[in-house]
């Protein structure tokens, strides 16, 4: 593998700047520019996830992304009618499908792809058609992943929270066993030819095991991120991750 092939993208989550601009209802802080800052420290895509309830990312956000962006928007969505109609009128680079529920403060567990496999097979293929590339957020387990290959999607997105609570938590023994599930995953994942990668929860601390993963292509962080940037802004945050991430993966 090339030095330019084992480079692992930093994809930027901004959904949390437009929850700061929803807690007052008026227009700032922009997503957008906060996508194009990302975009200029080097982040290498930009995710936002256009929720049902539209409690951060709005529709107007996503049309401004697409005209304003010149790296690719991984559009992130729940397998509904409203956004695959959303979805193929963008056409954005990546289309990432994720488990929703009203209730939930953030993104909870994998998407359950075994049990609904007829429905996603035919969700998925009219946005492949349309040139998205189809990516499942998926838990650490082998028949998910093995579902998500069968049902058409070419990259899996490994959800790394729970390896982030128990590294958070300090619980050594069940952090190592997940981190060991998401290696194993991986390598099962990369041999069923889909390309693979992995967020949720990741910080400066987390991340560097994750990044070593030889078969990670891509790993998708916000919250964090945008947190840090409280403190240090945003382009020396994006800074600071690729280093600890570039640093992993030699």
């Amino acid at each position: 593998m090339s030095k330019s092939e084992n480079r692992l993208r930093l994809g930027v989550n901004i959904d949390h700047v437009a929850t700061v601009r929803n807690a007052r209802g008026g227009v700032t802080p922009d997503p957008v520019r906060a996508a194009l800052l990302a975009q200029s420290a080097g982040a290498d895509g930009i995710t936002a996830h256009l929720r049902e309830d539209r409690r951060h990312i709005r529709d107007a956000d996503i049309e401004r992304l697409m005209a304003a962006l010149s790296i690719p928007l991984n559009f992130e969505m729940a397998a509904t009618e409203e956004m695959h109609a959303i979805a193929l009128r963008h056409a954005p680079h990546a289309v990432c499908i994720v488990p929703e529920k009203r209730e939930e403060r953030t993104t909870e567990g994998g998407l359950e792809v075994v049990k609904d496999a007829k429905r996603l097979t035919a969700f998925i293929a009219p946005l492949r058609d349309a040139g998205c590339r189809v990516s499942l957020f998926v838990a650490a387990d082998a028949a998910q992943i093995d579902a998500a290959a069968e049902v058409g999607a070419e990259v899996v997105e490994l959800h790394t929270g729970a390896y982030c609570d128990f590294h958070e938590a300090g619980q050594i023994g069940e952090r190592d066993a997940e981190l060991e599930r998401l290696r194993a995953m991986s390598t099962h994942a990369h041999g069923l030819g889909l390309e693979v990668h992995a967020g949720h929860g990741l910080t400066f601390d987390s991340v560097p095991p994750i990044a070593a993963f030889p078969e990670v292509r891509e790993l998708n962080i916000g919250h964090f991120l945008m947190g840090e940037a409280i403190f240090t802004g945003l382009p020396a945050a994006i800074a600071q991750m690729r280093s600890v991430m570039d640093t992993a993966r030699r």
